[in-house]
């Protein structure tokens, strides 16, 4: 996979409030295109503007120096958030250290962190989250990790998600987080619709996140589908699961989203656990 620097114009997305679901007031993304290669992954919609998604990745070469001089212009303090549309832990991470420079940043700033992986890379830069807590924790953490954990199945997951760390790993990743007191969960999302809405993947998950000191778990029963997104995810159902196409296809048609029929059920399930 190709990789290639470009220069950032700007860096920092704020949000007017907190975001409702991570809680988040500033987003920043380093990188465009992933190298994970997750079969579902939503960020090869048209509306993001990524022409070759799975070919290429684009580093943000001027990122730090960028987000120095942004950070120094906000005058309301909140959680920056990084790992909406890529991984700031793919591969590519270990030998540039983007993410861990800009971390370096934040700690600086005195500006909290939320981030989200698939990758359990992200405990190499435990200095400088406990850093980051050091600075700008009190009643509510100053450092924040979800790590995306959609099935518990380490089989499964190379199918879903063939060039991500498996689960085993990642939960591994959570239990030396939350032991270094580092506020560590699961985002259980997206949860495919046959493949991974079975009550026991869910009770897997949500047990080995507990084990492990997970603080919080962030479920979504369902995936998008969205246009070059959808093309994708059918392609390869096709090639990894022969058959489980023509039941989407059935099950949702041409819908934005594929919301799980086993939905209110592990939904109690969840609430349950």
């Amino acid at each position: 996979m190709a990789v290639r620097t470009i220069e950032a114009k700007t860096l920092l997305a704020g949000h007017k409030t907190s975001d409702p679901w991570f809680g988040i007031k500033y987003t920043l993304n380093l990188y465009r295109g992933c190298q994970h290669h997750c079969i579902y992954c939503d960020s090869r919609s048209e509306c993001y503007g990524i022409a070759d998604f799975d070919g290429e990745v684009l580093v943000k070469a001027n990122a730090v120096e960028l987000l120095d001089r942004e950070l120094r212009s906000k005058r309301v303090k909140g959680y920056v958030s990084t790992g909406a549309m890529n991984d700031p832990y793919m591969p590519v991470e270990r030998r540039l250290g983007v993410t861990r420079r800009v971390l370096g940043v934040l700690a600086a700033r005195r500006f909290p962190v939320h981030v989200m992986t698939k990758s359990d890379l992200v405990t190499r830069d435990l200095d400088l989250l406990a850093e980051i807590e050091a600075v700008c924790g009190g009643v509510t953490p100053g450092s924040v990790v979800s790590i995306t954990i959609t099935c518990a199945d380490d089989a499964l997951a190379r199918k879903l998600e063939p060039a991500a760390p498996p689960p085993s790993a990642r939960f591994a990743a959570i239990a030396e987080l939350a032991h270094r007191g580092i506020c560590a969960g699961v985002l259980l999302m997206p949860v495919l619709p046959f493949l991974e809405d079975d009550p026991e993947n869910i009770r897997q998950i949500v047990t080995r996140a507990h084990e492990a000191g997970a603080r919080h778990v962030i479920p979504a029963w369902g995936v998008t589908l969205r246009d070059r997104q959808r093309e994708h995810f059918y392609a390869e159902l096709d090639d990894r699961f022969p058959g489980l196409r023509d039941r989407y296809e059935e099950s949702f048609g041409g819908a934005y989203s594929a919301h799980s029929p086993n939905a209110p059920a592990l939904e109690s399930l969840f609430t349950e656990l």
